[in-house]
């Protein structure tokens, strides 16, 4: 076992601080060699040992753990309101290591509106492993407090929550939905990488496992992959080491030393994207080209004071429905100059997706167009260029159409 001791210990002097201050200190501290502000990049694989399994400190090989990992690591945890941070390689490889809890015969309930990669390892993976998902709207539990009855919670042993959900920005309130698994004994993971910690902080809610695609808002600079999996307990701190530990979904030092560079950033970018991304719902609102906008800040969103109440801000993606077919959706995206037509999302520039063909292309066409997946719905992660820049280009391409 590992021993979370020194942790609790490093991350104890921090805990007085904001989100907004932890994201620049957390966890660091001066080199106390040079006396470098920003610690220096751990490339290396081992560690020298003076004795038989007797390392000269903590660190005896990297994939158990690195210097430069373990700095993200701390800051991710605090920022996050947990004890016990672990960065992976991916998005997707934090996701598998919360569903390594999951064994052969057990069910999860997860979101109907989520990440095409959620769906796919759910859905293609896991059910290799005998391992059944369930796709719910949670916004129903608003309605009927006991809408999850209908599930054998012998079996359910994980709810897994977006929020908000990608595409289509739903929230689901995260308070109520983990009251409801502790009664069942069931664990809540909560993906926040739409909100990231300084809109919403799910721990404090009541979830297990908060989940990050760090690739997004906390890189923010479209120039790294990585994920990360933050949690309170002990004992699911220790699982999850092990399991990382064996398999070996990592984050590589110099990536974990761009994370948390990035971090220091995070609070004043979410603000800016936050400011952006208003402006443009409301810009778009009232385009006769556009349909319909998506977006939590909007009055008319459905859970708008949900979002009010759980959310420290709205964050900086929404989704909005072309007036007509995927012809005339191409011929708009054909049209932008600024905004870039690519799958992620998080960067400080504006990228622009078609989730039906590209981010969601796993789900089926028909599962897809049930949830409003539709062939003229796009999905615009607005970035902090100038305001007005943004809806010049919004402009210019909506007005052949």
């Amino acid at each position: 076992m590992k021993d979370w001791g020194d942790t609790l210990k490093r991350l104890e002097k921090f805990k007085k601080y904001s989100a907004k201050t932890l994201a620049i200190h957390g966890g660091q501290s001066a080199d106390p060699i040079t006396g470098s502000v920003m610690a220096p990049i751990y490339q290396t694989s081992t560690y020298a040992q003076s004795d038989f399994a007797k390392p000269l400190g903590e660190f005896e090989y990297s994939r158990c753990q690195n210097p430069s990992r373990r700095i993200l690591e701390d800051a991710l945890a605090l920022i996050e309101g947990g004890n016990f941070g672990l960065a992976t390689s991916s998005g997707m490889g934090a996701i598998s290591l919360v569903m390594s809890f999951l064994s052969a015969g057990d069910e999860i309930i997860c979101g109907d509106d989520v990440y095409g990669g959620t769906y796919r390892y759910l859905s293609q993976v896991l059910s290799r492993y005998k391992i059944k998902a369930h796709f719910v709207d949670f916004s129903k539990i608003e309605e009927d407090e006991n809408f999850l009855d209908q599930f054998d919670f012998n079996k359910v042993k994980m709810i897994w929550l977006e929020t908000p959900t990608n595409p289509l920005l739903k929230i689901f309130d995260i308070e109520k939905i983990t009251q409801y698994a502790k009664k069942k004994k069931c664990l809540v993971s909560v993906d926040n990488t739409f909100a990231t910690p300084i809109f919403q902080n799910p721990l404090a809610l009541g979830a297990d496992f908060v989940v990050h695609s760090l690739t997004k808002y906390v890189g923010g600079h479209s120039d790294t992959v990585a994920g990360a999996v933050i949690v309170k307990d002990e004992d699911l701190a220790e699982k999850l080491y092990f399991e990382q530990k064996n398999v070996g979904p990592i984050c590589p030092p110099f990536d974990s030393w761009l994370l948390t560079r990035s971090l220091k950033t995070l609070a004043v970018r979410m603000r800016a994207h936050e400011e952006n991304a208003q402006k443009v719902a409301e810009y778009l609102e009232k385009s006769p080209h556009v349909e319909k906008v998506v977006y939590p800040g909007l009055e008319n969103h459905p859970q708008h004071a949900l979002a009010k109440k759980q959310m420290h801000g709205f964050g900086g993606m929404l989704s909005f429905y072309i007036k007509g077919d995927l012809e005339k959706t191409k011929a708009f995206v054909k049209n932008l100059k600024l905004v870039l037509l690519a799958e992620s999302l998080g960067g400080v520039e504006s990228l622009i997706e078609h989730p039906a063909t590209m981010t969601h292309a796993s789900i089926p066409k028909e599962l897809r167009e049930e949830n409003g997946i539709s062939d003229n719905l796009l999905r615009l992660s607005v970035g902090i260029e100038s305001l007005d820049d943004i809806l010049q280009d919004f402009e210019d391409a909506l007005k052949p159409l």
